[in-house]
């Protein structure tokens, strides 16, 4: 390996250390209406949002309100005696996963496709920065 490759690789496995977040993979409902949520949940501080998603009625609220806790615990983990109280949610990426394609009766003996997407989100917590 050349000394930038080098370089590069050591770079992305120093910032890969100070990842805290969690990811949720293949949730099957459509991209476009977990970005409902992760647009009003995004750069709020986590106590906030776990109260938000409790109460909100979209049904990709619940697994989404288990990411942030689950991306909270994995904060504890790393930094240990840390205030909980100042952590935000940093990023949240909502991205297409795989669609299932799916077959439904037309008229006239057609068939209609039916997409039935399915999403990846990825969230990463941190705390306020103080200037």
């Amino acid at each position: 390996m050349g000394s930038r490759k080098k370089i590069a690789a050591d770079a992305r496995k120093e910032e890969r250390k100070s990842y805290t977040g969690a990811t949720l993979r293949n949730y099957p409902t459509s991209p476009r209406k977990m970005r409902l949520l992760a647009d009003l949940i995004r750069g709020q501080k986590v106590e906030k949002v776990l109260a938000e998603l409790e109460h909100n009625p979209k049904h990709p609220a619940v697994p989404l309100r288990k990411l942030v806790l689950s991306a909270i615990t994995n904060w504890k983990q790393k930094n240990e005696g840390g205030d909980e109280s100042q952590l935000v949610i940093k990023t949240i990426m909502v991205d297409g996963a795989r669609t299932l394609k799916r077959m439904r009766p037309a008229p006239q003996g057609r068939g209609y496709r039916v997409r039935k997407r399915s999403n990846h989100v990825t969230l990463t917590v941190g705390t306020i920065e103080t200037k």
